[in-house]
């Protein structure tokens, strides 16, 4: 995201930037005092100073010394910049603007601080903006605007892949070359048996059959070289895409956990499967017959030059009204293939989701309801669709049919040629048919701006992804090795937007083996802060440390692989109960996957499966129930024999015999493990070591469970609120 836009002129000459003053943050902000929408307003941030313009004036002017609280806070619709400063300290409005800005001032505002603070280092922004910051169109879903990005520089970048073709490039142009000299002489083949064998009247028979053996070889070895052709650019096509698809799939691995969350699964699936199968369509329909065309016009335009060249100009006088008309609708075409693409998105996300959460839809009984929603969703993409088709289908005709006046005009002409006797008509023949063979390219090229707008959309999906960096980069001098499972919080802020802090200035220290049981309401953070030791995102201010060395320093798949995981629900992958098993651990013996099955007590009822550890789960494991499956979790963390595990309601919503059987497994995979546990039914954590209570994104209480049931607060509120639950539950079943 760009939080330091380039201020216009003459907003700069107001300022009186001094020596070695430069701006360090701007942006504009687009609503006004007034409430209302404004083109004029800016927010600049020097080393020093605050400035706000309004038009063309200096609205207000702020030393950064002066300020001391800065802060963006999201209404509806609009976000808000709010100051304190030491003359001023009650809370006032500074500045308001729309929600595309939110993110952006929220940077911005804590760039400030840190400059009012000393920190020269700028802030910088890992979110990407959603409106085109030059133009200000919506970005449908891709990173950079369909308008305003660089199109040669993604073809550059997709070309630039092409070494590894190289042989097969070369290998094609040939074919293509012997496929341009075979059309081009068939009419001077006919030429010579007009001229020389039909009207002399010469040869005979022998002479017709001479002539159609020469052309059925002719045609045989252009069918030939064709088949040829479309086979090598086919494969070419083929291997690109493929290539395409697993650099998008690995790409995705790599990225952070927030790039997958803020994008639908539909989406995704579509970059990877529909956009790839475009550039091979490209590569086989268009690729195949582009640069074939391109030689066959040029040698064609030159023996028709060397044959008449008044002839020759005429007949191509109407080609660059056809190409000005072509590329008058280029933008055109570009903006209806990005909105097809969009509503296609859309349409496959919306899918997505139903068939994923089918057993949420049976359950309320909403099919028909869900059926309406994905015929709408259909219903739109099919109109735009249909849209585009008609608009395909009048516009190429009318420019076939333009360019194709100059074969009529040719023929009046050199017919006339003929019967001056400045022509021959075997030679008017000939000329004919290079017009035609000129014009078939031309006419099949009216339908290379659809294609080639097709390549560019997806090559921006595609690259859009391909170009995004990981938030999670591993360090240049990564290290690994065992853990001991010490853990500590050093002042750890963290917000998953930039301007909604989920933890503020985190301070716990974790011996190794010890027991941390998180507790606090819905929303405090708890299960961030166990997103942030398994490092599914990195913190944004202060530090955490495992075993005295900062998270970011250590090899991220030696990390992963030294950690267990038992979340309150399971994902199992669609397939046998063995290798859902082995997934934590691929190099796993059958014997240590009997062993771990064992220590989670789940040995047992894998056996009274059908076959066993080779029984089919299904998807999401639905074949199994919830104690099962989080059985089967237990088992695939304990395979890793972990130093470090993270328990997040391991045993909620179970019944008691499988809570019973869960608790013992649990027992046996905490020994010597350090160990993070949320639990909304506390008495599982009375045992910890200690319990860390969070409120209001801080740690609010920390201690043991009699350590804080004697502080009377909230911990103890929690727990005598969950008694009287239980108890009122036990009167309602009597």
């Amino acid at each position: 995201m760009e939080l330091n836009f380039q201020l216009p002129p003459p907003f700069l000459a107001l300022i009186k930037l001094s020596e070695g003053e430069q701006v360090r943050y701007c942006s504009p902000y687009d609503i006004g005092a007034d409430g209302r929408l404004k083109k004029d307003g800016w927010l600049a941030v020097t080393a020093t100073r605050l400035i706000i313009f309004d038009g063309e004036t200096v609205a207000e002017e702020i030393p950064l010394n002066d300020i001391t609280s800065l802060k963006c806070e999201p209404q509806v619709n609009n976000g808000l910049l709010i100051i304190r400063t030491k003359n001023a300290p009650q809370e006032r409005l500074l500045l308001r603007f729309t929600m595309k800005h939110v993110s952006r001032m929220a940077f911005i505002a804590k760039g400030a601080l840190l400059l009012r603070d000393g920190v020269q280092k700028p802030v910088t922004s890992r979110e990407y903006d959603k409106t085109c910051p030059i133009c200000g169109r919506a970005l449908g879903g891709t990173r950079e605007c369909p308008k305003c990005s660089n199109k040669p520089s993604v073809l550059r970048k997709f070309f630039g892949t092409w070494g590894q073709y190289r042989a097969m490039i070369v290998l094609i142009l040939l074919v293509m070359v012997v496929l341009s000299a075979l059309s081009l002489l068939s009419p001077k083949v006919q030429q010579v048996f007009i001229d020389d064998y039909l009207r002399p009247q010469r040869g005979g028979m022998g002479a017709v059959a001479g002539f159609a053996g020469i052309m059925i070889c002719l045609t045989a070895l252009n069918i030939t070289f064709s088949v040829l052709k479309h086979w090598l650019c086919m494969s070419m096509g083929t291997r690109v895409s493929m290539d395409l698809r697993e650099r998008l799939y690995k790409k995705i691995q790599e990225l952070s956990l927030s790039f997958v969350q803020e994008r639908k699964p539909g989406v995704l699936m579509n970059r990877i499967t529909g956009d790839t199968k475009n550039i091979r369509i490209f590569m086989q329909d268009a690729f195949s017959n582009m640069f074939n065309c391109l030689v066959t016009m040029l040698i064609t335009i030159v023996i028709m030059l060397c044959m008449s060249w008044k002839l020759t100009l005429l007949t191509i006088l109407f080609m660059p009204l056809a190409f000005a008309a072509s590329m008058s609708f280029r933008k055109e075409i570009h903006r209806r293939f990005h909105m097809q693409w969009h509503r296609g998105d859309r349409m496959n996300a919306g899918l997505q989701d139903v068939l994923s959460g089918m057993r949420v839809v049976k359950s309320f009984g909403t099919e028909e309801a869900e059926t309406e929603k994905f015929r709408r969703y259909a219903d739109d993409f099919a109109q735009i669709q249909r849209r585009n088709e008609v608009f395909w289908a009048l516009l190429f005709p009318m420019l076939g049919f333009l360019m194709s006046l100059g074969i009529y005009v040719a023929t009046y002409l050199g017919g006339r040629e003929v019967l001056g006797g400045e022509m021959s008509v075997g030679e008017l023949t000939q000329f004919i048919s290079y017009a035609g063979i000129l014009y078939g390219p031309l006419q099949w090229m009216t339908f290379l701006p659809r294609q080639i707008t097709m390549l560019l959309t997806s090559l921006e999906r595609i690259y859009d992804i391909l170009d995004e960096q990981p938030q999670i980069v591993e360090h240049t001098e990564a290290v690994f090795g065992e853990i001991k499972g010490e853990v500590e919080f050093r002042d750890v802020t963290f917000g998953y937007r930039s301007y909604e802090p989920v933890l503020e200035k985190i301070n716990l220290k974790v011996e190794p083996g010890e027991m941390i049981g998180l507790v606090g309401a819905s929303g405090t953070g708890k299960s961030t802060m166990i997103n942030l030791i398994m490092r599914l995102y990195e913190v944004d201010d202060g530090q955490l440390l495992i075993d005295d060395v900062d998270i970011n320093r250590l090899k991220v798949n030696d990390f992963h692989s030294r950690i267990g995981v038992v979340l309150q629900e399971n994902f199992l992958f669609a397939g046998t109960i063995y290798n859902n098993l082995k997934f934590a651990k691929p190099d796993a013996t059958p014997e240590e996957i009997i062993q771990a099955a064992k220590m989670a007590n789940a040995h047992d009822f894998i056996l009274k499966t059908p076959d066993g550890y080779n029984t089919y789960v299904g998807e999401h494991g639905y074949n199994l129930s919830g104690g099962e499956r989080q059985r089967l979790a237990i088992a695939r963390a304990i395979l890793n024999r972990p130093k470090l595990l993270i328990l997040d309601e391991a045993t909620s919503s179970l019944d008691t015999e499988s809570e019973y059987l869960i608790q013992k497994a649990l027992e046996r995979l905490t020994s010597g493990c350090t160990t993070f546990a949320i639990a909304h039914r506390l008495s599982t954590l009375k045992d910890a070591d200690r319990i860390v209570v969070i409120d209001g994104h801080r740690i609010a209480e920390i201690g043991t469970h009699n350590e804080l049931m004697e502080k009377q607060g909230i911990y103890c509120g929690l727990v005598t609120a969950q008694l009287q639950m239980q108890r009122l539950r036990g009167e309602a079943d009597k």
